[in-house]
């Protein structure tokens, strides 16, 4: 009986053994296979001349830029040393401003690169202010925030197989804020009740952290509640960051249209004034229309022989 139990003993050793040796043997083929494949990949690879694309991001661009939001171009350049087309599978990107994230996005189905070729894909994203306020209390208007484009490029090349390419690109963009204006007085040349001919001085405030260029001033302003008509200015301009500047533009309007407030100009009082327009500046991030407006607004009228200080 005993030596019963330890033949069964022995025959369950060697087949467990025999198993072990056979699965080694397993591993060690499909190892081999793997391995053969490899080489044959890396032959046909070299033969036919398969390698990895590149690319960069060679430029950002801000096509448009208001108070509202920034239109913004990421230009890609991507080279495919390959004999055949390869197609780009997805883009995903991300614009951050000191870690936090401002916007984000992917674009499926990105096109095609032609073989031994390069093409530059655009990326076009738009910054919302609204959003960066109201998510980041510290981001005011009229500063100019660092910024970092990441850009994760996932291409499909044959034998190779799918690929990412992270790029990434830094720079400064700014979030603008409409100017201040006002209208400092108004000095009469010619003073009739049909028509008179006036001088409209104007202070121009820059609230921004950078220049501005004015090459265009363009509005419409009332004089207590009345219309006086459109002015129009095409001077260039420079307003420093944070600075003023003043203009003069002349005006013509027709002081009996403004029933009894046309008393209280004669006597020299203070009169109220609108003012709303625009203007078309050059900025260090491309040209700009912003708004200049002013509600409720109170003037000096002066007469030509009067003072101007």
């Amino acid at each position: 009986m005993a030596s019963q139990d330890n033949t069964d003993v022995i025959e369950r050793g060697t087949k467990d053994h025999n198993d072990e040796d056979k699965n080694e043997e397993k591993g060690g083929f499909f190892d081999k296979v793997k391995d053969f494949i490899h080489d044959i990949g890396e032959k046909i690879e070299g033969a036919i001349g398969f390698g990895k694309p590149t690319a960069d991001v060679t430029a950002v661009h801000i096509p448009s830029i208001n108070l509202q939001k920034a239109e913004i171009v990421v230009d890609v350049l991507v080279s495919n040393p390959n004999p055949i087309p390869i197609p780009l599978i997805d883009i995903s990107y991300l614009i951050e401003s000191d870690g936090r994230k401002l916007v984000s996005g992917l674009i499926p189905d990105a096109g095609t690169v032609h073989a031994h070729g390069s093409e530059t894909v655009k990326i076009p994203v738009v910054l919302i202010y609204d959003d960066i306020k109201n998510t980041y209390a510290d981001i005011k208007p009229g500063s100019i925030i660092p910024y970092r484009v990441k850009v994760d490029l996932i291409v499909d090349v044959p034998i190779i197989g799918r690929l990412t390419l992270p790029l990434e690109k830094k720079g400064e963009i700014p979030v603008p804020y409409k100017p201040d204006v006002d209208v400092e007085r108004i000095h009469f040349e010619k003073f009739s009740f049909e028509e008179t001919i006036a001088t409209l001085h104007l202070k121009l405030e820059n609230k921004n952290d950078f220049n501005l260029a004015l090459n265009k001033l363009e509005f419409e302003i009332w004089l207590a509640d009345v219309s006086i008509g459109n002015a129009e200015l095409k001077e260039s301009t420079k307003i420093d960051k944070n600075g003023i500047t003043k203009m003069q533009i002349p005006i013509s309007f027709r002081p009996k249209d403004f029933g009894s407030a046309l008393w209280d100009m004669i006597r020299g009082r203070g009169t109220g004034y609108s003012l709303k327009g625009s203007i078309d500046v050059d900025t260090p991030f491309g040209s700009m229309k912003l708004p200049v407006s002013k509600e409720g607004g109170t003037t000096r009228l002066k007469k030509g022989e009067d003072d101007d200080v």
